[in-house]
């Protein structure tokens, strides 16, 4: 009599049955519900992000008027610090010298010794200095000077007031009192100016001048003359007289103000 073989598909439903029996059903849907992804750490976005495009919108809606110096600074290193932020640079200079005014007016090698102001920035910023200049000259140039006295002391102020020296420069005039040429004669010390009243009357002669204004900075911003200023002026007023040329004015630019000597009646 011959063993009785298993019947192995009978085996395998039996055990599958009884697998199924012992362990609860899943429910796929819902256990894809309650599984949570793991996030990847985010980093915070900068503060900075999206300033600058908010302050070029803020420009453009009111112009420069209730902008901060440091922020007319701030968007003008745009131009030389193409990303991040440009704000604590921006602090940092107006720390140092004063003003934006003092900022474009500092010589190149004080604003390298400000942290994160290298050449590149320095040269920018010496160099919009230069194109104020050029600006506000330009307003002056082949008009009659003594109509556009306004013009004149802005262009004085902006071209001497924030030098770290002594500079003597002197404005030629021709018989209309239009601006021929604008020279500066002499630089000196912080606190002194060599001026040789006869080489300047002989200057505005080779120029064919009819009248000069004179004008220099006190670097220490007090404008008021000193003896010597008046002195000098009185000199080159008496050479020119006798060479028929009119010294109209002296003027003394400094940071806080100017003086004029004519105006306080001191030649």
């Amino acid at each position: 009599m011959s063993e009785e073989k298993p019947n192995l598909t009978f085996f395998l439903n039996e055990t599958s049955a009884k697998l199924s029996s012992e362990q609860p059903a899943v429910d796929i849907n819902r256990t894809s519900r309650n599984v949570q992804p793991q996030s990847a750490e985010v980093e915070p976005i900068p503060h900075y992000v999206g300033h600058r495009e908010r302050m070029k919108e803020r420009f453009q809606s009111v112009g420069h008027v209730g902008f901060a110096d440091y922020e007319m600074l701030e968007m003008l290193l745009y131009r030389s610090i193409r990303q991040g932020d440009t704000k604590p640079l921006a602090k940092a200079l107006i720390a140092r010298f004063g003003s934006l005014a003092e900022v474009l007016g500092a010589p190149e090698h004080l604003l390298r010794e400000v942290k994160g102001c290298g050449p590149a920035i320095a040269f920018d910023l010496k160099f919009v200095s230069a194109l104020t200049h050029r600006m506000i000259r330009s307003e002056i140039r082949d008009k009659i000077v003594l109509g556009s006295w306004a013009k004149v002391m802005d262009y004085c102020v902006a071209a001497m007031a924030y030098e770290s020296r002594e500079q003597f420069r002197v404005l030629f005039l021709d018989k209309k009192n239009a601006l021929i040429a604008d020279e500066v004669q002499q630089v000196g010390t912080v606190d002194h100016t060599p001026v040789y009243p006869r080489e300047v009357i002989a200057r505005a002669l080779q120029l064919s001048a009819s009248a000069i204004i004179l004008a220099h900075n006190h670097p220490s911003g007090d404008p008021t003359p000193s003896k010597a200023d008046i002195e000098m002026t009185k000199t080159i007023a008496n050479i020119g007289t006798q060479m028929g040329i009119v010294v109209h004015d002296h003027i003394i630019i400094g940071k806080s103000g100017h003086a004029s000597l004519k105006g306080l009646g001191l030649f």
